[in-house]
């Protein structure tokens, strides 16, 4: 197992992270709000991992601190919610916010996470309200969850893209694609792939 790792960040492309740790390189997968606060590529970092092995392969997640690790995990014991999911609720809120979301039993605004419907949210609060029930946020507002193209844009600016060339490359794509598939799509374009 997996627990942390600590090297220099290789390559940045929100959600995934390249880290090399003596001269091998990881691939994680991270939350695109975390991704957003690391520092510029060949920075050395430390990220806190979760290491998953299923029958279609091996997984590394990446996070800046154990409390978004811990969340992670709880998050993954909810029926219904796999690594996908996930990440893209922590993608959304902060961890004080979701939190304080979980607390108030507040349904409603988790529905505008990618992937979440309105069973899988009440799923959410059902399931963890007692988990988290010692955690507290530490801010007592809520940020409001971002739209994919919100998520994406953040996501071009942490790859170091102007926001107007960030803006530009988000136009031109389909309305409908999450955060993840605009960024990706958004690359290609910037690198004369076709998408």
């Amino acid at each position: 197992m997996i627990g942390y790792l600590r090297g220099r960040l290789a390559a940045k492309t929100p959600p995934r992270v390249a880290l090399e740790v003596a001269g091998v390189g990881y691939e994680l997968d991270m939350p695109l709000l975390s991704a957003a606060r690391l520092p510029e590529v060949g920075s050395e970092v430390v990220l806190v991992t979760h290491h998953l092995v299923r029958e279609d392969g091996a997984f590394l997640y990446g996070f800046l601190d154990e409390e978004e690790r811990v969340l992670f995990r709880h998050l993954l014991r909810v029926s219904g919610v796999g690594p996908r999911v996930a990440l893209a609720i922590l993608s959304t809120f902060p961890v004080g916010d979701f939190v304080a979301i979980i607390h108030r039993e507040d349904s409603r605004l988790l529905v505008r996470v990618p992937g979440v419907g309105k069973k899988t949210a009440e799923r959410l609060v059902l399931e963890l309200r007692d988990r988290l029930r010692d955690w507290h946020p530490g801010a007592p507002g809520v940020t409001p969850p971002v739209s994919a193209r919100e998520e994406a844009l953040t996501g071009l600016l942490a790859l170091g893209y102007r926001r107007e060339e960030a803006e530009r490359l988000l136009a031109r794509q389909e309305s409908d694609l999450s955060s993840t598939e605009l960024i990706r799509a958004a690359l290609k374009l910037s690198l004369g792939q076709s998408p």
